[in-house]
């Protein structure tokens, strides 16, 4: 029987160099999508799928995002007075339960691997979801599911280790990790192999990973003897390559939506198709987008 997955790793501790100077003092999970920050949409995911305990693995620069997960009371008491129920109703159902964050430093910027073992000692012994902030997606129209959702159907059903992914063209492969695929179910797979940023030409298949995953806790040990990869960082999928010798991992084609917030194009995205989502703006947002392109 496979344990439940509770907890889940958020590597927050990014510069953000790609949205500069918008990210010298505002951390860019905390720009918006609309009107909540990217990484209340993440976290929001992680709620949805069941988990319990939220891990912020953070960096010099970031404490706004252990105040946007605690009480304001000022805030708090003058939308009481001012009667703005709403608002206030909004703000207490996005506050996490007493003792359900955690939050851990990372010091210096060494990659993905290692901001996931600073974790180690919170996580402890049991499986856990990772989900990278600049990646927000939505649920397709068929289903009300989000990426991690169906991650954490497909642990329950193959046990192990579980890796979101997505198509890419051939020709982008370069930039990402891309997985190896065996037996395929579909939805699905056995991955045979997985290569950070393979050379032009040379990755095995065009599925990438795309910033969710459900480790063992055996990955902490593993990538506490990890060298330096891709980058010169530890690289999570040089880590994740090791386990995988010793335990299977699966695939899972997420059926709807992935969008690049880290980049300024899937940023603008994001907020385009989340307007369009959002009932109190849609109308007037797609009359208005009519309007920009003539």
């Amino acid at each position: 029987m496979t344990k439940r997955i509770r907890k889940a790793v958020f590597p927050v501790a990014g510069l953000g160099t790609r949205f500069l100077p918008a990210t010298k003092s505002v951390p860019k999970e905390m720009l918006t999508v609309v009107d909540r920050p990217v990484l209340q949409h993440v976290v929001d995911e992680a709620k949805e799928a069941g988990i319990e305990h939220f891990v912020f693995v953070t960096g010099r620069g970031k404490a706004v995002i252990e105040d946007h997960f605690d009480m304001s009371y000022e805030l708090e008491d003058t939308l009481q007075k001012r009667g703005k129920k709403k608002e206030y109703d909004a703000l207490m159902a996005d506050l996490p339960a007493a003792g359900a964050t955690s939050f851990t430093r990372q010091q210096a910027p060494l990659g993905l691997g290692h901001a996931v073992w600073c974790a180690r000692d919170i996580v402890g012994d049991e499986p856990f979801a990772v989900l990278l902030p600049d990646m927000v997606t939505m649920a397709s129209g068929a289903r009300k599911s989000r990426c991690l959702a169906q991650c954490v159907a497909a642990y329950e059903k193959h046990g192990g280790n579980i890796i979101a992914v997505e198509e890419v063209p051939m020709e982008e492969t370069h930039q990402y990790g891309v997985v190896a695929i065996g037996k395929d179910e579909g939805a699905t797979f056995e991955i045979t192999g997985m290569v950070e940023k393979p050379p032009k030409g040379t990755a095995p298949s065009t599925s990438i990973i795309s910033g969710r995953y459900i480790l063992g806790p055996e990955i902490f040990d593993i990538l506490e003897k990890q060298e330096k990869g891709a980058g010169g960082e530890i690289q999570l999928t040089d880590g994740m390559k090791t386990l995988a010798k010793k335990q299977a991992f699966h695939g899972v084609r997420f059926d709807g939506r992935t969008y690049d917030t880290g980049s300024k194009l899937g940023f603008l995205m994001a907020n385009a198709a989340f307007a369009l989502q959002n009932p109190e703006l849609a109308d007037s947002y797609r009359a208005e987008l009519k309007k920009l392109l003539g």
